[in-house]
């Protein structure tokens, strides 16, 4: 006996000392590899036979059908059973993969596996003992597997890879007897010769282009094909290719439906950031409608002025283009999630059951991307989160916004927040990231800002792409799909879909608002209302310092996030600047709006000048809801978290009047 370490002795030397012409091999083992005969090339040549049982079941046919198993397609993959693919060379074999001889190898090695070999495979799947034998005189083991880095030629992964060489007779004739009846016992091996020997002829075998082709992209995307299941993608069985609003889609658009089910089924929610006119509404019809065949409640929030957009689309109308699917979904306004009666779009906001709604589409998102919290009175944000996305079914969230981040990083989370309802730990687990997702947010935001501080000439956009952490694009790849024209253009056929419109340069058009002489200008009317002190708006900027305390213990806002740092100063001031905006907003609708508005704020004014001359009461802020300000939605959330609260009331002696 003799212990043989592959340090100071190497297994494979001690073989080609042993082997001679005429012997007779055994060998068990769970891998073969053509690199181990071709380092045994000369010995193994002179052998009359070599008997080899896979120790693992490997190459075996499929009882069923006759065919080899679903690894048989793999090429140079590592498997769970080894077998097949340590034929071409082990994980531990690269070097020598890496000379590109694997055909010249493989073409001599099939030969001789055709002239001296037999192939037996373990059917049974139970542990076999691994071991080698020369003629009746010498036993090797414990071996590990018949290849390179097993003989001790090349470097594996092993702690130890000792050999025990037994030259005992006895003890060899004990072996052989044991190899001899498991290679004759039909019950427990099967026959795999012809089914190697096609493996190893795949190698030399002359492939077709496409066939390459294929390989290749099997090897770059094999751990993304391992993520797919059934379960998150599309069922065609509900019909939805047959669908009107699925056979108008253009190729890149099916592409986004069927990635935004993914995802939604995947994560529970999807932001599609689509550029400006690459169709986000009619994307996000094909996803309703799949869901709507799977007898989900839909339900659309959207800006108020772009409801019709929505509504024409589930109503009986001549001008509704997709009358043939018969879309069943509600439409509100974001501004709705702030009332709680009255009607909007045909729905009595009293009777409506925010819960039910299994899916939740919100165009123009990045409303919501300011996640208000607040004590005194739920925010817009606050209500959807808990009254839609929380309570009742479980509810999956698609946001459609061509800008979903404004400045801030933060935007995109608190977007994406409403899909994993605010528990990030519910999306993290799903993602391959080594952090939170606030840390991946944070992180990412930081980059930004050290980025934007560089010099013009190195702000580039490749620059920040490598700055920022691998994390941020795992998350942005598996929660959103953004593309634009320049992306449309480079990956899809355009015979279908035509040449984008070019974008005409933008023209300056300065008319003068009158052609009467004494007329003021927009430049002149803006100074006036920036010179506007629009006090009514602002008392607490007239209380004397010695009692504003009082006022800011009062009406403070107590807790919160968002506007728990500015107080009700703070929110005075801002809903005066923001006031100025919106009256500029009127004027530009027209003139007569603007005058309309104006008056409104100007009797307002009035009112609070007679209190204070008649020294009577107190002062209350002003409702606005009288004022018709031209506001956008995202507008109105601000004059909502600016107002909120309850009503505050001023003692007129605590006024400085004079300076009223």
């Amino acid at each position: 006996m003799r212990i043989i370490d592959n340090v100071n002795e190497v297994f494979g030397d001690d073989l080609k000392v042993e082997v001679r012409e005429g012997s007779k091999l055994r060998i068990a083992a769970s891998t073969f590899s053509i690199f181990a005969f071709e380092a045994l090339r000369k010995e193994l040549e002179q052998v009359q036979e070599l008997e080899f049982i896979f120790t693992s079941p490997s190459f075996a046919a499929a009882k069923a059908t006759g065919q080899l198993p679903k690894e048989r397609r793999q090429f140079f993959i590592p498997s769970g059973s080894g077998g097949e693919s340590s034929l071409y060379g082990s994980q531990f074999e690269i070097r020598l993969r890496n000379k590109l001889t694997q055909r010249a190898v493989a073409r001599e090695c099939a030969a001789w596996v055709r002239r001296k070999v037999r192939f037996r495979s373990n059917r049974t799947g139970a542990p076999m003992q691994q071991f080698a034998t020369v003629d009746a005189r010498l036993v090797y083991q414990p071996i590990q597997g018949f290849t390179s880095a097993d003989l001790g030629y090349e470097r594996g992964n092993a702690v130890s890879n000792i050999v025990t060489r037994l030259d005992e007779a006895p003890v060899a004739a004990q072996y052989v007897a044991l190899f001899d009846q498991i290679w004759n016992n039909s019950a427990q091996v099967e026959e795999v010769t012809q089914a190697v020997y096609d493996h190893i002829a795949s190698v030399y075998a002359e492939n077709s282009p496409a066939r390459i082709y294929f390989l290749i992209l099997y090897n770059l995307f094999a751990e993304f094909l391992e993520d797919i299941s059934e379960d998150v993608l599309p069922n065609d069985r509900t019909g939805y290719q047959e669908t009107q609003v699925w056979q108008s889609l253009y190729n890149f658009q099916r592409d986004a439906a069927v990635g935004i089910i993914n995802k939604l089924e995947t994560y529970n929610g999807c932001i599609l950031a689509d550029s400006v006119g690459l169709g986000k509404t009619f994307t996000a019809l094909a996803v309703i409608k799949y869901y709507e065949l799977r007898n989900k409640s839909v339900l659309v929030l959207v800006p108020k002025k772009l409801a019709e957009n929505w509504t024409n689309y589930n109503a009986n109308l001549t001008t509704n283009i997709f009358a043939r699917d018969r879309f069943n979904y509600d439409v509100l306004a974001h501004t709705d999630l702030s009332r709680s009666k009255g009607e909007s779009l045909g729905l009595r906001l009293d009777r409506v059951n925010w819960g039910n709604y299994d899916l939740v589409v919100i165009d123009e998102s990045h409303n919501f991307r300011n996640a208000d919290y607040a004590e005194e009175k739920e925010s817009r944000y606050q209500r959807l989160m808990r009254q839609v996305i929380r309570e009742g079914v479980k509810t999956k969230v698609l946001m459609l916004s061509a800008t979903p981040v404004n400045n801030r990083f933060n935007d995109l989370k608190n977007q994406l927040q409403l899909a994993y309802e605010g528990e990030s730990e519910n999306l993290a687990k799903q993602l391959n990231i080594s952090t939170t997702i606030d840390k991946v947010f944070s992180d990412a935001q930081r980059v930004f800002n050290e980025w934007s501080k560089l010099p013009p000439e190195a702000r580039t956009s490749d620059r920040i792409l490598q700055m920022l952490d691998f994390d941020f694009f795992e998350l942005l790849d598996s929660v959103t799909i953004a593309r634009s024209r320049k992306h449309i253009r480079a990956f899809y056929d355009m015979t279908e879909i035509g040449a984008f419109p070019d974008r005409l340069p933008p023209k300056s058009i300065r008319e003068p608002l009158s052609d009467l002489a004494d007329a003021p200008t927009f430049n002149e009317i803006f100074e006036q209302l920036q010179a506007l002190t629009l006090a009514a708006y602002t008392p607490l900027a007239y209380v004397f310092p010695s009692r504003i305390s009082k006022y800011e213990d009062l009406y403070n806002v107590k807790g919160g996030q968002a506007r728990s740092n500015i107080g009700q100063f703070g929110r005075e001031q801002g809903l005066k600047k923001l006031m100025t905006v919106n009256l500029l907003k009127r004027l530009e609708s027209s003139v007569e709006a603007f005058r309309l508005t104006l008056a409104k704020v100007g009797g307002a004014v009035d009112r609070a000048l007679d209190s204070i001359q008649s020294r009577a009461g107190s002062l209350t802020d002003l409702d606005l809801t009288g004022i018709d300000l031209d506001v956008d939605d995202e507008d109105d959330a601000n004059v909502e978290a600016l107002s909120y609260g309850e009503k505050i009331r001023i003692d007129l002696d605590d006024v400085d009047v004079e300076s009223w």
